[in-house]
């Protein structure tokens, strides 16, 4: 096997704020792994908190030695038994050259990567979408926007400096778009004791549940929390790996799953299975990246409670297409390998 390297400037249609950050844009390196006239593609995008820079990943997957092994199939065993061939990677480096390898292992198989993982159907899932942290007029704009195209889960981004701003945005939303399901997620932004304040009043405006309310590092105080909190929460900065959602299962009401935090679709089935029938169910979400980004994910969409795969809308232009989602819903595309197609001219980065 033989691979190459691509990176391309990804630009959102508007800047999303979150408590910690605001981000416009973000690169994304592409892999493609060739074998026997076949390509399969993988990607991995640039991410702050995570401490991947775009020289990081090009200098961590142009280490990545693919020849040592006869063929993806074989890669893809060894990472299914949990034994990763890769060496000490990132998970979200691990992530991309396992996309790479399903989408070559179906595309010679001639099935869609669902199947090569024990589905029969296509998965369909409604995903959320994410509001961040913005001006009521604007989030209410585009919760009537959103739920006018079909999307069913709004996602609302909260931890302002002042939490009143975070109550009357999800209130607007909720006013606007009064039939949608709310989620709401903090990014890690509030106290033990401003959780305890501020979760009965979202619980109040109907908020289905939250991510993350208070900041990661104490996972046993997050479990304390879920253990009284009037709606679920939902791990997800102390949920990156399968220790992690051991530590947490049974004692949180969700995890979100992120293949570019757990190290791809096999780590996020292990984790699926850790957590089967302790009462913690799986979110599946993703960083803002392609549709090449997100197709993994998408193929596992039907083994999780909530979906948060939106990370291809909203780019301004989305360099690949195969999964949907502008409607509301991702699907799984039924053709080999991860279904992906490259449609838009986007500039390399130099």
């Amino acid at each position: 096997m033989k691979s190459s390297l691509r990176t391309v400037r990804l630009e959102l249609a508007e800047p999303l704020r979150i408590s910690r950050s605001t981000m416009a844009a973000r690169d994304a390196v592409w892999l493609t792994v060739e074998h026997d006239g076949l390509r399969g593609h993988g990607e991995a995008v640039t991410s702050v908190y995570y401490g991947l820079g775009t020289e990081t990943l090009l200098r961590l997957l142009t280490a990545v030695d693919l020849g040592r092994f006869p063929d993806p199939e074989s890669a893809l065993e060894a990472l299914r038994v949990g034994e990763p061939p890769l060496g000490d990677l990132p998970p979200a480096v691990t992530a991309a050259v396992e996309s790479a390898l399903l989408d070559l292992a179906g595309k010679r198989a001639g099935v869609p990567v669902h199947r090569l993982l024990g589905a029969a159907a296509p998965p369909v899932a409604a995903t959320a979408r994410t509001i961040g942290i913005t001006h009521p007029g604007h989030a209410a704009a585009q919760a009537r926007r959103l739920t006018a195209s079909g999307f069913a889960v709004l996602k609302v981004k909260a931890g302002a400096p002042d939490p009143e701003d975070d109550i009357e945005r999800v209130r607007v939303i909720r006013d606007a778009a009064p039939r949608a399901r709310l989620l709401l997620d903090p990014n890690g932004a509030w106290s033990v004791a401003q959780a305890d304040a501020l979760l009965p009043r979202f619980a109040d405006l109907g908020v289905e549940a939250v991510e993350q309310p208070v900041a990661p590092g104490d996972p046993d105080a997050l479990a304390a929390l879920a253990e009284r909190a009037p709606l679920p929460v939902i791990a997800d900065e102390d949920a990156v790996g399968l220790d992690d959602v051991r530590r947490l299962a049974g004692r949180v009401h969700g995890v979100n799953v992120k293949l570019a935090k757990c190290g791809g679709v096999h780590a996020a089935l292990r984790i699926a299975e850790a957590v089967e029938g302790s009462g913690t169910a799986l979110m599946l979400g993703c960083l803002t990246a392609s549709s090449l980004g997100l197709a993994p994910a998408v193929h596992l969409a039907d083994r999780a409670r909530w979906a948060d795969l939106d990370g291809h809308l909203l780019l301004a232009r989305d360099p690949w297409t195969g999964i949907g989602g502008a409607d509301g819903v991702v699907r799984a595309a039924d053709r080999p390998g991860l279904g992906v197609e490259e449609v838009a001219v986007v500039e390399d980065v130099a």
